[in-house]
C-alpha cells in the first residue's frame, strides 16, 4: 500500500508570473511577495509563480517559459532616472535590480501577448515602460482633494473611482463607478506613448490605463488583491478576467503540441 497521497486529474490552470520582491526580514535576506497576490490568483483559478529579482535582467524572458500571464505587483518606488528626472526629496526606496528584471519581464510578455495585469506600482512600470513619467510623491507635488495615502487597513475603501466605458476594465469590474482602497505616494503623470487613461479618482488622478493596441493588458493604481475576499467585490473581477484571458493563451498552446511529444 503506498503510502504518498493521492492527487486529483483536474487539468492544470493558466500559471500566472507574480513579480517579487527582495527584503531584509527577520535577520535574513528574503525574496517573496505579498500572499494577498498569490491568494488572489488562486481564486480566480490560477497557478501563481513568484518571479524573483534575484534572477535578473537577462533572465526575464526565459523566466516566463511555461507560463500564461503576468502579474506586476506592488512595492518599491520606480527609479526616476528611467523617465529622466532628478530624485525628489519625498522619493521612498528604490531597486534599480528589480526595475531592470521587471521592465524585462514586461517587455517579453508583450512580445509573447501573455495578458498582463499591474497592481500600483505595476501600473507605474507599465507607464514608464511606456515612455511615460511619475508623480515621484503626490503630496508634494500635486496637491488635490483627496488623500491617496490614508492612514487605513490595506482592505479599506477610501475614495471614489470613474472607469470609461466599453474599456476590458469597466467589462473585467463590472461597473463603472465604485470605491477602492488607496495606499500609494507616486502615480501616473504624463502618460505613456500607446496607452490611455480608463479610470479616475475624483480629483482626476489616473487610476488605470490600458494600451491602445496590442495584447491584454490592464494595469490599475488601486490594490484588488486586498479585496477579493469580500462579497461581491468589484476587484475580483479584474482577476477574473485576467485568468480568462490566461487560460484562452494556455489552452491554444497547449492544444499545438502534437500527442506523440508528450512522453
Amino acid at each position: 500500500m503506498s503510502l504518498l497521497p493521492r492527487f486529483g486529474t483536474r487539468p492544470v490552470s493558466a500559471r500566472i508570473g507574480v513579480s517579487g520582491v527582495v527584503r531584509e526580514w527577520d535577520g535574513a535576506s528574503r525574496s517573496g511577495v505579498n500572499s494577498a497576490y498569490l491568494a488572489s490568483v488562486v481564486r480566480a483559478g490560477g497557478v501563481p509563480l513568484v518571479l524573483s529579482p534575484l534572477m535578473g535582467a537577462e533572465a526575464a524572458a526565459g523566466a516566463l517559459d511555461g507560463l500564461d500571464g503576468l502579474l506586476l505587483t506592488g512595492g518599491e518606488d520606480v527609479d526616476p532616472a528611467l523617465y529622466g528626472a532628478q530624485p525628489s526629496r519625498h522619493l521612498g526606496t528604490v531597486s534599480s535590480e528589480r526595475d531592470r528584471f521587471e521592465l524585462a519581464l514586461l517587455a517579453a510578455a508583450r512580445e509573447r501577448e501573455l495578458p498582463v495585469l499591474g497592481i500600483c506600482r505595476g501600473i507605474q512600470l507599465v507607464n514608464v515602460a511606456f515612455g511615460g513619467t511619475l508623480w515621484q510623491d503626490l503630496p508634494s507635488e500635486r496637491r488635490g482633494i483627496l488623500n491617496h495615502n490614508p492612514r487605513t487597513p490595506r482592505d479599506a475603501r477610501a475614495h471614489g473611482i470613474r472607469v470609461l466605458e466599453g474599456t476590458r476594465t469597466a467589462a473585467a469590474l463590472g461597473r463603472l463607478e465604485f470605491d477602492a482602497n488607496s495606499f500609494h505616494h507616486q502615480a501616473v503623470r504624463d502618460l505613456g506613448r500607446g496607452l490611455r487613461a480608463v479610470a479616475w479618482a475624483a480629483d482626476g488622478l489616473v487610476e488605470a490605463v490600458e494600451p491602445e493596441e496590442g495584447g491584454w493588458l490592464v494595469a490599475v493604481q488601486w490594490h484588488p488583491e486586498e479585496m477579493t475576499t469580500q462579497a461581491g467585490a468589484p476587484d475580483s473581477g479584474l482577476f477574473r478576467a485576467f485568468l480568462a484571458e490566461a487560460d484562452r493563451g494556455a489552452r491554444s498552446v497547449r492544444a499545438e503540441v502534437p500527442e506523440h511529444a508528450v512522453g
